[in-house]
């Protein structure tokens, strides 16, 4: 019979809806992580939520099932990296895989001026993206554009930097540990330090070590992946939905709503029991928020309107009336 990696191609188990965490391997891409997934699972959509440049390793949040809808409300998790800088070569790739193009001596620099320089890069700062990215321009992808030897203008995006920490210093490579929001690239990080040391710089090796509650010590190589379908254990480590979303204010529905939210249509704020922890006046309009059952399943996801704002379906919404709009359903009707 024919098998995969050892699994058992007609017999795999129900895995559930929700994240894998995924210890990447150098040397496969992020797709290359989904498409092995894909046919060990043999049924659920899988998707990934942060991409990993091949030769970076580490925390890959895969998405299965009803995952693959939440892709859009992860991007805003944060993340932690240990990352090696190299000092004095400069790289078109702003990484180690890419043509070196300008060399400087580092043996004037001492680890004072280092660790002066990385701190300034704490806090909110602005990156080019570098060409060798996917991020479109013309709705290109840039690194087909670097690859046919051409540069264009990119717009300057900003990031946070929440914490940069030097763990080591080894010549003329320093070991970091950073923690940034979305959108940041480290590789720029590496090479706009080592410009600003005068001495140029790039990423010699990176590790992604957390992305939002997903940690390494916690993700799963393939191999274990692939041990742990065969022995129906995997559903164990899928994250469910309402977990990966915990950080969003929780509403309940009663029992005659539920059926509205499964069918997209806004619910009033007459029919909701609002999150605890904030009350109904401390949920902002435009939030996002997970809308429940009264049995605690998770529905849907829905954006808080403003108090008395007439929205859509709903033709008249009182001053003290708010609205909870359908953003995405999350069980079948």
């Amino acid at each position: 019979m024919a098998s995969t990696s050892g699994v058992n191609v007609a017999a795999r188990p129900v895995v559930g809806d929700g994240l894998l965490n995924v210890k990447k391997a150098a040397g496969w891409t992020s797709h290359d992580v989904v498409a092995k997934l894909r046919n060990l699972l043999r049924g659920p959509r899988v998707g990934h939520a942060g991409t990993l440049d091949p030769a970076a390793t580490g925390v890959l949040p895969v998405l299965i099932g009803r995952g693959t809808r939440i892709a859009a409300y992860l991007v805003d998790w944060d993340k932690e990296y240990r990352a090696v800088l190299r000092l004095g070569e400069a790289t078109d790739t702003q990484d180690a895989t890419g043509a070196v193009l300008s060399r400087s001596p580092t043996a004037g620099l001492t680890q004072e001026a280092i660790r002066t320089v990385i701190e300034r890069f704490r806090g909110r700062l602005t990156q080019v993206p570098p060409m060798y990215s996917a991020v479109k321009v013309g709705g290109v992808p840039l690194y087909k554009v670097a690859r046919a030897g051409r540069t264009v203008e990119r717009e300057p995006r900003e990031v946070t930097i929440h914490d940069i920490e030097v763990l080591g210093i080894d010549g003329r490579d320093v070991s970091l540990r950073v923690v940034c929001s979305k959108g940041t690239y480290v590789r720029t990080l590496c090479a706009d330090i080592g410009e600003a040391l005068g001495v140029g710089g790039h990423l010699l090796a990176l590790e992604r070590r957390r992305v939002g509650p997903l940690t390494i010590e916690r993700a799963l190589t393939m191999e274990d992946i692939g041990s742990r379908l065969l022995r129906g254990r995997l559903a164990d480590d899928v994250m469910p939905l309402d977990e990966a979303l915990a950080a969003l204010p929780a509403l309940v529905v009663d029992e005659a709503t539920s059926g509205r939210v499964l069918h997209g249509a806004p619910v009033s704020s007459r029919t909701v029991t609002w999150d605890a922890r904030a009350g109904i006046s401390g949920v902002a309009a435009g939030q996002t928020v997970r809308l429940k059952d009264p049995n605690g399943r998770l529905l849907a996801l829905g954006k808080v309107g403003a108090a008395g704002v007439d929205q859509g379906a709903v033709a008249s919404v009182s001053a003290a009336e708010r609205m909870v709009s359908i953003l995405k359903v999350l069980v079948d009707a």
